[in-house]
């Protein structure tokens, strides 16, 4: 489904690289939701993926395919956007999917949502969309930072960030 430059590679460079940066096109909203659902495969407890990208880019569609890889039942995942945070529990995860777009710019946003309590959590990974939202980037065991360009019937490029060891 990915495009050839980034399938394969994908999961050997995102283990033993340094810090490295990796982008793809995703033509379709399908092939957005399988790559989150491959990059499910590479979290544990502790990570907080930053999640970028305009209204409509595909952010809470590449949540879902996260969740779907954990073996949640998508049809549950929901935009937070009213609610902030969505709490989604998988086997021994609770995965927080946060959004800030609803958050003032000059609020603390992290305060807002209860973030220091959410990475507390031993069980938690955080998927956080609006970052730029955050007055400063959460403390966490591994931060991912994706963002999603694209809108409309457009492919998206979607451009992942990983730690120094995933």
């Amino acid at each position: 489904m990915l495009d050839g430059r980034l399938r394969k590679p994908f999961y050997r460079r995102m283990r033993h690289s340094d810090p490295m940066t990796d982008e793809t096109i995703c033509s379709t909203p399908e092939e957005t939701f399988d790559l989150g659902t491959q990059l499910s495969s590479e979290l544990r407890t502790g990570d907080v993926i930053l999640l970028s990208g305009e209204l409509g880019a595909g952010k809470t569609l590449l949540t879902k395919g996260i969740l779907h890889g954990l073996g949640y039942d998508v049809d549950e995942v929901t935009s937070p956007s009213f609610t902030l945070v969505n709490l989604y529990k998988v086997e021994d995860l609770n995965i927080y999917h946060i959004d800030l777009w609803r958050l003032d710019g000059k609020a603390d946003a992290a305060a807002g949502v209860g973030l220091d309590e959410i990475l507390d959590d031993p069980k938690a990974i955080a998927i956080i969309e609006w970052p730029d939202r955050l007055a400063s980037i959460p403390k966490a065991k591994r931060l991912i930072r994706i963002s999603i360009t694209g809108d409309g019937e457009d492919a998206r490029e979607v451009r992942i960030e990983f730690p120094d060891e995933l």
